[in-house]
């Protein structure tokens, strides 16, 4: 017995579809680590910008953080 296909909630976004083309490509497993670190490595530097905006923006200093993580 076929299983149905699950129905897609929202349409595919601009940067899915990219992935996906690129996924469909013939890859080794080296060059497939090579790409997903490249994704991290991409967005954590956009976490690390936005988290740096905010620390600016609230004038924030090391004894701030320090003081959050010791508590």
């Amino acid at each position: 017995m076929a299983h149905p296909k699950p129905a897609l909630s929202a349409p595919l976004s601009p940067l899915q579809l990219e992935l996906l083309k690129l996924y469909s490509t013939e890859m080794t497993t080296a060059e497939l680590h090579e790409l997903k670190r490249e994704l991290a490595r991409y967005f954590a530097g956009k976490a690390i910008a936005a988290a740096d905006q905010v620390w600016d923006e609230r004038g924030l200093s090391n004894e701030d953080m320090d003081a959050f993580l010791d508590g």
